[in-house]
């Protein structure tokens, strides 16, 4: 008898038992129903289940030792991860207050953060003290008690939404679903010798030649993904939206690359031919010097198969596990043999294909593919679960690499209590797969799923191929972190603080209360920062050019531009930060957003081209500038007769952006009087315009959650002679 089960024999706590298809067949709760009871019992059940099963996973190690075996240098010991989703479940209730209660504070501050692979060759040698499976396994026990009371004695209401004190269960109970799958690849990792079979872990008995591989079209069409708020089925935040893209016709492979097909590849020597690799690609095979994928055994001149549990003859007709790194050096090694455009599939491909299914998890009678636990525990034959138009494994087996970066979907915000659940991995480095394998369960086994792993991971993941459309190479959306530019996204697009208006929209509509009966064809933004005044004025004028000294300003907008969206975080207080969203249909900008010309410029010395303006706006840009005296006494030049220049600033004189001597004003004059910038504004600009109106704009710069600048901008109004 192990440790762990000794203990749990010793403390007899009263849990609900499961036969082992009960474990291994269970459905993911939904959210809705007519009866609160009714639900509340069913997320107990599904909570029990859970919880067993991940337990039940750990018992094929061989002993207590090997949960302290590091079996990828990149991850934590698996004590770690036996521990991991029981704090989550603590730690989370705690954070949203729905509990007041600790087990242990040591083990949840310890086990609270797992490890993403930021690089394959980023080893972590951080040393832990680790607690026993013992003391783990107690700890485990008193959370089954503390979220079964709860489960038990909160509040119920239907349906249940993110506001919900059950979605946080819920979201638990999903977290460790995920991590049945991803410790389910340690424990595959490590050396056969240090697991044990387990009759609850059952290898699919089949294996035979690998079926021939062919391309079979696709008929493109219009396509929606995300998925919708009120979504009857628990979700993560990356799922939720709604984009909208036209696929293209398209074919592709009738399986999934099976073991014999991706022998092709390794006897031609694949491995060693830098040309089929990315440079992603090719520096990770030399660092690891891999010459044929992970889970294949050298066995003379062939290969075994090494299973979660045991070791194998090659099952050539089962589905190859790779990184996306590899599936990508097949595509292209394939492309060059069949002189066709290969590559792997896109998100929105795959869900065209995903039609195909006419069911979802939690629906289906039986799972339309080897996925849910509820066929093997293993993979299978490739040609085994076939859709109705001739395609095999569209879902399940394997997950399906794709070519797309993960990204949110328009409108996408981070649930509270897990903001860096997807966060973290819109960098443009985690790649997207699709479809689950036989160990995805819960949530990853449902259509909307969308999960993503750094190109270099090992998951139960390979892939099928397409012949489509080159790509461009994709752009994310990451988000915007530098703390000056996230301070001016969020005063140009961000919320409004103190019934202070958006600075940037106030200017512009007081620019255009000017324009009255004067022509309104061309404006110059100069000093636009992060765009927002620009965009306003190219709802009314046809051409807008927006100039600012900054290129980290500047590229916000072009992003904009380019994808209507524009994802940054604001600082909270200390590492904490909040994250947001900037999206100019939202705001009604963008349909027009294409009549402004970003570029980079110098008020003090603009080039002969920015010229003939209707209005000109120079938005707190005077005070720092320079040479300020050079700018007013040369736009003139930049108006035409009759326009109207609007300038904007607080006054803020400092010396470290313009020298003392070259101030408008802010100072006493020779004979002793004060002598304002609006003096110098006037004494500047009179021999060429004619002073209109001044008024104040307050406006507010958001630094932390508590900390505010509250300023007020002077604007003064005037018209070219």
């Amino acid at each position: 008898m192990s440790t762990q089960a000794a203990v749990r024999d010793l403390k007899e706590p009263v849990f609900p038992t499961f036969a082992d298809s009960e474990l291994l067949i269970t459905k993911t709760i939904r959210l809705d129903g007519d009866d609160p009871e009714q639900k509340r019992q069913e997320i107990l059940t599904y909570f029990h289940k859970t919880f067993t099963l991940y337990e039940r996973l750990f018992e094929t190690l061989k002993d207590d030792d090997v949960f302290f075996v590091r079996a990828n240098t990149l991850r934590h010991p698996l004590i770690f991860y036996y521990g991991h989703t029981a704090t989550f479940f603590i730690n989370k209730l705690n954070v949203m207050k729905l509990i007041d209660q600790r087990i242990d504070p040591k083990i949840e501050s310890m086990m609270a953060i797992g490890v993403d692979e930021m690089s394959w060759d980023d080893l972590n040698e951080r040393h832990y003290d680790w607690p026993s499976p013992a003391e783990i396994l107690t700890y485990r026990d008193r959370t089954r008690e503390i979220v079964d009371h709860f489960i038990r004695t909160c509040p119920i209401t239907l349906p249940i939404t993110q506001d919900n004190p059950l979605w946080i269960i819920l979201m638990a109970i999903e977290h460790e679903r995920i991590h049945l799958e991803t410790s389910a690849v340690l424990i595959r990792e490590l050396p056969v010798a240090l697991v044990k079979k387990d009759p609850l872990w059952t290898v699919c008995p089949d294996n035979g030649t690998a079926p021939q591989n062919e391309l079979r079209p696709v008929a493109g069409q219009q396509i929606t993904l995300g998925k919708e708020h009120n979504s009857t089925l628990y979700g993560w935040d990356c799922e939720y939206g709604h984009y909208e893209t036209t696929v293209k016709d398209f074919k592709a492979s009738q399986y999934i690359v099976s073991n014999g097909e991706f022998l092709e590849f390794v006897k031609d020597n694949g491995y060693e031919q830098e040309k089929h690799w990315t440079e992603e690609g090719w520096e990770w095979r030399n660092f690891q010097k891999a010459e044929h994928p992970v889970y294949w055994s050298p066995d003379g001149n062939s290969y075994r198969y090494r299973a979660m549990l045991e070791i194998i003859d090659m099952p050539w007709d089962w589905p190859v596990d790779v990184n996306q790194l590899e599936a990508k050096a097949f595509c292209n090694w394939k492309a060059e043999k069949t002189e066709k455009t290969i590559r792997l599939p896109t998100e929105a491909e795959w869900s065209v294909l995903r039609e195909q299914i006419d069911t979802d998890q939690p629906d289906w009678d039986k799972a339309p593919g080897n996925i849910n636990l509820e066929h093997y525990a293993s993979a299978c034959p490739v040609n085994r679960f076939a859709t109705k138009d001739g395609f095999y494994d569209v879902i399940g087996n394997v997950w399906q690499w794709t070519e797309t970066p993960v990204d949110a979907f328009p409108g996408f915000k981070p649930h509270p209590t897990y903001d860096d659940f997807s966060t973290p991995t819109f960098d443009g480095k985690h790649n997207l797969f699709k479809g689950g394998s036989w160990i995805s369960t819960g949530n990853e086994a449902t259509r909307d799923a969308r999960y993503a792993f750094r190109r270099h991971f090992f998951q139960n993941a390979g892939f099928r191929y397409v012949e489509a459309v080159a790509l461009e190479t994709p752009k994310t959306n990451v988000y915007e972190s530098d703390a000056l530019v996230s301070q001016y996204i969020e005063f140009h697009y961000g919320d409004c603080y103190f019934d202070v208006p958006n600075f940037p929209k106030k200017c512009a509509d007081i620019c255009l209360g000017h324009m009255k009966d004067r022509k309104t064809e061309r404006a110059l933004d100069i000093g636009c920062a992060t765009g927002r005044s620009a965009f306003e004025l190219a709802k009314t004028y046809a051409h807008v050019d927006a100039l600012d000294f900054s290129v980290r300003f500047i590229q916000i907008p072009v992003g904009l531009q380019q994808t209507g969206l524009q994802r940054y975080t604001i600082q909270d207080e200390g590492e904490l930060v909040s994250y947001k969203e900037a999206n100019l249909s939202e705001m009604g900008l963008r349909d027009t957003a294409d009549r402004v010309n970003f570029m980079q410029g110098d008020a003090c010395n603009l080039p002969p081209k920015f010229t003939d303006y209707d209005l000109v706006f120079a938005g707190n840009l005077i005070d720092r500038l320079y040479d300020p005296e050079k700018f007013l006494s040369t736009i003139q030049e930049r108006i035409r007769s009759g326009g109207v220049l609007v300038i904007t600033s607080p006054y803020t004189w400092l010396e470290e952006f313009t020298p003392c001597d070259k101030w408008v004003g802010g100072f006493k004059a020779d004979t002793g009087e004060t002598y304002t910038t609006l003096d110098g504004l006037k004494e500047s600009l009179s021999p060429h315009f004619n002073f209109v109106e001044n008024q104040d704009v307050p406006f507010v710069i958001r630094e932390t959650r508590r900390k505010f600048h509250h300023c007020v901008s002077e604007m003064s109004v005037w018209v070219k002679k």
